[in-house]
């Protein structure tokens, strides 16, 4: 199956493109063909709340706006697993929720999410198993909020104060 990584969304973007022109060749990079792509554009651009800016140069967005495009262009890609790094924390509130019930309805599809993240609210929204690492290694693997809880009692120890 297809995965989409979204660790670093947007790397793959030109600046002299128009975001049109980027998603259709970030969409193609992710493994859709041209057509597949161009069908899809209009969720794309409604997704990421861009369509006001879709024919200005990349170079003219900010991160937040680049983040946004890859996020949807990598949503919309028929991927199997998302490889996801704080991509999340692109936007407002009400885009991180849209992301948050689009990546809930790939999960019910059967689809596959390695979320990496400091942010324990979001790894508690979105995950149902957790696997601390710490210097490459496997500290605890598990439930949730038992190994979140322990992370955050283990972070709180090493600052010198109670949780």
């Amino acid at each position: 199956g297809r995965v989409a990584p979204l660790l670093q969304l947007g790397a793959g973007f030109h600046p002299d493109l128009t975001g049109l022109e980027n998603v259709i060749f970030n969409g193609v990079v992710l493994g859709l063909t041209r057509k597949q792509v161009l069908k899809r554009m209009d969720a794309i651009v409604e997704f990421s709340e861009l369509k006001d800016f879709m024919d200005a140069p990349v170079r003219t967005y900010s991160s937040g706006m680049i983040l946004r495009l890859g996020f949807s262009v990598a949503l919309h890609s028929d991927a199997e697993i998302l490889l996801v790094d704080e991509a999340l924390a692109v936007g407002d509130l009400a885009f991180q929720h849209k992301c948050y019930e689009k990546i809930s309805e790939f999960q019910k599809k059967g689809g596959a999410i390695l979320f990496v993240s400091h942010d324990m609210n979001a790894v508690r929204k979105s995950a149902s198993r957790v696997i601390w690492l710490s210097e490459g290694k496997v500290v605890q693997d598990g439930n949730p909020d038992e190994v979140v809880s322990a992370y955050e009692a283990s972070t709180q120890s090493e600052k010198g104060t109670s949780p």
